[in-house]
């Protein structure tokens, strides 16, 4: 019988993860889910088609083995890269290094031949949607995990 992959089998290295497509980008964004960052860790090159987010994320990769063998929860810095950016609309965000954000999820609505509008959902009612010509996003941790300052996992109401 072949069991579901669990994230205590997940390899310890960094993330270095490529979303091609729905499903690839369902597990991108729980992957960042709780993610906190500043409006200036915001960067968009129109010229280069690009959108970045420099990101501060729970591991949720590791939440698990961390709970059951009594360690503390960690974060890791990680950069999030939209390629084939043709437009880009933010509501809500303040672009400015003395404001937190904390990124709750990335959604999809497609378009037509294979176009869509990728929506960067974060606490607080504030959104940045990205025209894209398709689903085409990285994810890789650039630096080693640290002890999430709260000591805490992010809970959400049921």
């Amino acid at each position: 019988m072949i069991e579901d992959a669990r994230f205590a089998d997940a390899d310890p290295r960094p993330l270095a993860l490529k979303a091609e497509d729905e499903v690839d980008l369902r597990i991108l964004s729980s992957l960042v889910q709780d993610a906190v960052l500043t409006g200036a860790d915001i960067s968009h090159d129109a010229k280069a088609r690009r959108l970045a987010l420099l990101l501060t994320r729970f591991r949720w990769e590791d939440a698990d083995a961390a709970k059951a063998e009594g360690r503390e929860f960690e974060r890791v810095r990680s950069i999030l890269v939209i390629g084939d950016v043709m437009r880009v609309v933010s509501d809500g965000i303040v672009r400015d290094a003395d404001t937190v954000l904390e990124l709750l999820a990335i959604g999809w609505q497609s378009g037509e031949d294979g176009t869509g509008r990728l929506s960067l959902d974060f606490a607080g009612d504030g959104t940045i949607r990205a025209e894209v010509e398709c689903i085409n996003l990285d994810l890789r941790d650039v630096t080693r995990p640290h002890r999430a300052v709260s000591g805490k996992a992010p809970r959400h109401p049921d």
